[in-house]
This record gives structure tokens, sequence and C-alpha cells, in this order.
């Protein structure tokens, strides 16, 4: 499953650069498919196709956030999603709404990373 950032967060930024996928991202601040992916189009759940560098809408204005369709768990990177292992206050846990096996979260990471 991927891993999600609690209402605990403190804002204090240490889990965004930990991430090899570039999938975490400040409150408010918007994100891209393409940010620290090989990614150039990305087709979406209805079979529309858009660009990889279109900016899309920040899940938090308030808290530091996880993209989940970024998120690898760093499954092929490290033994432990690295951002639970920064994180000061423990706010970075498993989502329960988004579960993945760990194959799914390797062809994800394939995905991403056009490997």
């Amino acid at each position: 499953m991927a891993i999600m950032i609690t209402d605990e967060c403190i804002n204090c930024g240490a889990c965004e650069p930990e991430c090899p996928n570039t999938a975490i991202y400040e409150g408010g601040v918007s994100w891209t498919f393409a940010g620290g992916t090989a990614l150039v189009d990305v087709e979406l759940g209805d079979g529309t196709v858009m660009s990889a560098k279109e900016t899309q809408s920040p899940f938090s204005e308030e808290f530091y956030y996880i993209v989940t369709d970024k998120c690898t768990e760093c499954i092929g990177f490290h033994e432990e999603p690295q951002c639970a292992a920064v994180c000061p206050v423990d706010c970075c846990v498993p989502d329960p709404d988004n579960e993945e096996d760990e194959d799914t979260l390797m062809a994800k990471k394939s995905w991403l990373h056009n490997e």
C-alpha cells in the first residue's frame, strides 16, 4: 500500500528529499507526474492521455502530502519507506485506502522510471 502523511505532520520537510520518486510535496505546492520520473505522458483511468508535465493541484494545502500514484513505498530502492524512517513524529504511515502488493509496487517503479 502507498504511504500517507497524517495531519500530525509538523511540516519539518525531512521526508521530501528522501523520496526516490519525488512523490512528496509541501502543502499548497502543485505537483506533476514528470517530477523525479521518466514519464512523458500519462494515461488516466478514463483512457485520456495527458502530458506528465501538466501541473496538478495539491492534495493538501496545510501539510506535506504524498502522491499515491508516484509512491512505491521505496520498493526497489530501499528496505523500508524512507519518509517513515526519517519522520520525527511518525506521521508517514501505510494508507489503508491504497493497498498494493510488492509486485504492483515494483511495476509502478518500472513505469515511473521507464525500466
